[in-house]
């Protein structure tokens, strides 16, 4: 079993920049892929980023390429996301997500994190 639980949510201006952490814990051997997702309101899930066990393997959804940069620091156990350029329509709750194949579907990703909420305001 794996837990996530992700962390640096909160509420910023738009153009401003967030930072989100995912640790995983417990047993971490499930973690080849990683993945960050969100959800707003009355709205569907979409994917965000991934990565792959050694960050050879990163993909971004177009609406956060340029802008969004998904890292893993494998010592620490743990997933970023850094967030930059952001807009209004990145407001969310973001969840982080691990697996075994890096890939766009949240089929893919076994475990999952509680969410932490980005706010953009405008």
């Amino acid at each position: 079993q794996v837990q996530l639980v992700e962390s640096g949510g909160g509420l910023v201006q738009a153009g401003g920049s967030l930072r989100l952490s995912c640790a995983a814990s417990g047993r971490t051997l499930s973690t080849s892929a990683m993945g960050w997702f969100r959800q707003a309101p009355g709205k569907e899930r979409e994917f965000v980023a991934a990565i792959g066990w050694s960050a050879d393997i990163t993909t971004y959804a177009s609406s956060v390429k340029g802008r969004f940069t998904i890292s893993r620091d494998n010592a620490k156990s743990t997933v970023y996301l850094q967030m930059n350029s952001l807009k209004p329509e990145d407001t969310a709750t973001y969840y982080c997500a691990a697996g075994r194949l890096v890939l766009t579907t949240a089929s893919a990703f076994d475990s999952w994190g509680q969410g932490t909420q980005v706010t953009v305001s405008s």
